[in-house]
């Protein structure tokens, strides 16, 4: 007679949602994730990317593994149900069949969300409502009581998508979104996600021992996400997350995963730098990366980022040294007290500045500057060597690639618009 599967032992598949641009470097990362557990025992299965994630399947376990390592996913959803629908009573019935008591107790607080892309149904607020009728409906049936509804910190959150012909239910494994990592207690302006900072240190090809510098660090998310690659800390090794408060959930099982775990060696010399105009920022840093359980030396400074000099020198036979950036807007841009200046002269003024310092300081660095601003190449008189997009939120972006040879990256003053 065959032991009958739970929640926990059976197979389930998963969508890991990630920021756009990201979903080869997420399969890549899930794979490399399946690859850690022990010889013999890889269970995960990553599948199909889409715009947007990648699907995959496996236990629980693997969700736990997921969660635990995962820097580029936001959140890694469980799904329950799938199928067509023509109204929102096909949605309410499919969510009122699901078996919710085997997941999580009446007495869990729940939010629904919901999201669309070419849904024939006019309100998603409406359906959002469905979904979480059924839920209640169902447990009302069984326990004559029904769960409360919490939109700030709920204990499960379910997750409804719709495109134009099908409905799928996800349980969201995650709790708080994945770039939460637990960490941070102070930012800047308009933070960069940890996600978005892991991916573009991965398109980047930055790996442990190469140099990495930050001319533009901000609160120190490029940094502290690049040192923890380096000490192997997980990016949720400071977290909980929603799992745990699963019916099935097994401590020793999620104990076991966290014990796995090794630290890594680290370089005798730092290999990690970065800066800052502002020395609040730098400041916030500190902090930030004392929080994200680095212990190790990292030098920062307060400079501005046109007076940047290469923190270290790489070895002759060593990998090309990285400079990565997000530069920001606003007034740590160009000079401090430059205040006669108008903001797009300040603008303009400091990108051309930039430029003339990597030219002349930085030759035989990759230089990779993240921003919105599709004109970058031309403010800093630079040819970029490849531009990869990615969206932040809905905006969109580019990773700019520059080569740092000396006297053949200059930008030729006309140039033909290149067409992504």
């Amino acid at each position: 007679m065959s032991t009958p599967t739970t929640p926990a032992t059976k197979n389930h598949s998963y969508f890991c949602p990630c920021p756009r641009g990201l979903e080869i470097a997420l399969a890549e990362e899930l794979n490399e994730i399946a690859r850690q557990a022990a010889p013999g025992a890889v269970t995960l299965k990553v599948h199909n990317q889409v715009p947007g994630g990648v699907h995959c399947s496996g236990p629980l376990t693997d969700a736990y593994r997921i969660n635990l390592h995962s820097r580029i996913a936001s959140r890694v959803l469980l799904r329950l149900a799938h199928a067509s629908y023509k109204n929102e009573n096909d949605i309410y019935d499919l969510a009122l069949a699901q078996e919710w008591e085997s997941w999580f107790h009446v007495s869990h607080t729940i939010r629904v969300d919901v999201t669309a892309i070419k849904s024939p149904l006019r309100s998603l607020e409406f359906t959002t409502l469905k979904i979480k009728d059924a839920i209640c409906d169902r447990f009302r049936d069984q326990f004559n009581e029904r769960p409360s509804v919490d939109t700030g910190q709920p204990d499960m959150r379910i997750v409804g998508f719709l495109d134009a012909h099908n409905f799928t239910l996800y349980l969201d494994t995650s709790g708080e979104a994945l770039f939460k990592r637990g960490w941070r207690d102070e930012t800047g302006e308009a933070p960069l996600r940890e996600n978005l900072a892991a991916g573009l240190l991965r398109t980047s090809g930055w790996k442990p021992g190469t140099i990495l510098f930050d001319p533009m660090c901000g609160s120190g998310t490029i940094l502290a996400e690049a040192a923890q690659i380096l000490a192997g800390i997980p990016p949720g090794a400071k977290r909980r997350f929603g799992f745990e408060k699963f019916h099935d959930f097994n401590p020793a099982e999620w104990q076991a995963v966290k014990d796995a775990v090794k630290p890594a060696q680290l370089p005798d010399h730092p290999t990690i730098f970065g800066s800052d105009i502002s020395g609040d920022m730098v400041a916030i840093t500190r902090h930030n990366l004392r929080s994200a359980g680095i212990t190790f030396d990292i030098p920062l400074k307060q400079i501005e980022a046109q007076e940047v000099k290469p923190p270290a020198e790489a070895a002759p036979d060593g990998p090309t040294p990285i400079m990565l950036t997000n530069p920001p807007y606003g007034e740590r841009i160009g000079v401090r007290g430059d205040s006669a200046m108008p903001t797009d002269e300040i603008f303009t003024a400091f990108f051309s500045a930039f430029g003339t310092t990597l030219k002349q300081r930085f030759a035989g660095w990759s230089v990779f500057l993240f921003s919105a601003d599709l004109t970058l190449p031309k403010l800093l008189r630079l040819k970029e060597a490849r531009k990869t997009p990615f969206f932040n939120g809905a905006l969109e972006c580019r990773l700019f690639r520059f080569d740092m040879v000396a006297g053949f990256n200059r930008r030729p003053a006309a140039q033909p618009r290149q067409e992504d």
